[in-house]
């Protein structure tokens, strides 16, 4: 019996089942997860890389740190019986799990054109949307923009799987949320980076879908730029947050300052759009009494000169920041089209960016 999938719950359901049941955390596509003899298993989304058979192996440790991180967070939530799941035959480090071994259709090997090509990245999370949406929402999200940045620009751009995993530091005010860790998470994605340099890249561009995940990323590219000083490797504050993207929002918003934020009018509306069987519209509820002064509000391009993180549940008790209920599969429709647009604009000026800086370093040398 194939095991129900974990990010099809909401985060109100998955607390009320037994935490006796068994989670999964597959290792790639094409495992039989069918032939896993544990009743009423549930299924985390598969981790696309990290491990040698990938095609964009990093060092164990670095990637066994980060599968623990998802590890731990499960056994914060009272998960007792746990287990990473992954080819038969293949190279992996001991987790704080046991590893079932089981069979692979078809081969994980990720294997990306080679050239003058932008590599995509995008990076969500396993996390609470309140009572409406599911815990894939961001990465879902980011997953469609990515499609539709590679499909506009296939020759200029490679894209990889979605990365489902990422930093959420108020994990423990709503059951289910996952948190890889900080600094698990950065060695990961700088390690990621090295692969594809080591592969012939040299353009990188991780798409953000979770808020959590943004000061991390920003380390990220730092770290990376000074370790791999031929590779261009940025990032952007998640999506439709450029000039052009603030616009789209405001033009089709009808939420006041407050109304997008998170599992809100934004995030709803593109769920609505393209995969409406995800969204409980009947279970949604506005929250946007966040605790606000002149330099510490809430709404998607957060705002003021003040950087924080206080408990979510001073400001939301259903995990929701914002208004859904202005949510419609139109607007959805109208923001996924602006964000991929703005995505392609921001890889034409990493390709210029890139070429510009080589071309500079060849006459400085001549």
């Amino acid at each position: 019996m194939k095991p129900k999938a974990y990010v099809d719950f909401t985060w109100p359901e998955l607390k009320e089942l037994p935490r006796s049941i068994p989670i999964l955390l597959p290792l790639g596509p094409g495992l039989d997860l069918e032939a896993v003899d544990r009743k009423e298993a549930i299924s985390l989304e598969p981790l696309p890389y990290g491990w040698p058979e990938s095609g964009l192996g990093i060092p164990a440790e670095t990637f066994q740190r980060f599968v623990d991180g998802i590890l731990n967070s499960l056994r914060l939530d009272g998960w007792q019986d746990l287990c990473v799941v992954a080819g038969r035959g293949e190279t992996l480090p001991d987790f704080t799990a046991p590893t079932l071994r089981l069979k692979r259709a078809g081969d994980p090997t990720l294997r990306l054109p080679v050239g003058e090509r932008v590599v995509l990245i995008p990076v969500g999370h396993t996390e609470q949307h309140a009572y409406h949406l599911t815990f894939d929402t961001d990465t879902r999200i980011i997953e469609a923009i990515g499609r539709g940045t590679h499909a506009g620009l296939p020759d200029a751009t490679a894209l990889l799987p979605v990365l489902p995993y990422g930093v959420s530091a108020h994990r423990s005010s709503y059951f289910g949320t996952l948190n890889v860790g900080g600094r698990a998470y950065e060695d990961f994605l700088v390690a990621l980076v090295g692969a594809l340099v080591a592969q012939g890249h040299d353009r990188f561009f991780f798409l953000n879908g979770h808020g959590g995940n943004q000061s991390y990323l920003t380390n990220i590219v730092k770290a990376a730029g000074e370790r791999y000083l031929n590779a261009f490797t940025a990032t952007a504050y998640l999506y439709l947050s450029t000039t052009e993207g603030i616009r789209a929002l405001e033009n089709q918003r009808t939420s006041g300052i407050g109304g997008m934020g998170h599992a809100c009018e934004l995030e709803t509306s593109l769920m609505l759009y393209f995969d409406p069987r995800r969204v409980h519209m009947e279970r949604a509820v506005d929250e946007t009494d966040f605790i606000s002064t002149p330099n510490y509000y809430m709404d998607w391009i957060e705002g003021g000169a003040l950087v924080a993180n206080p408990p979510w549940y001073d400001d939301t008790r259903t995990g929701a920041y914002g208004a859904p209920t202005h949510a419609t599969a139109e607007k959805g429709r109208l923001w996924l089209e602006a964000a991929v647009a703005e995505k392609m604009e921001l890889v034409g000026e990493i390709h210029e960016q890139h070429r510009r800086r080589m071309a500079k370093r060849v006459l400085k040398h001549q």
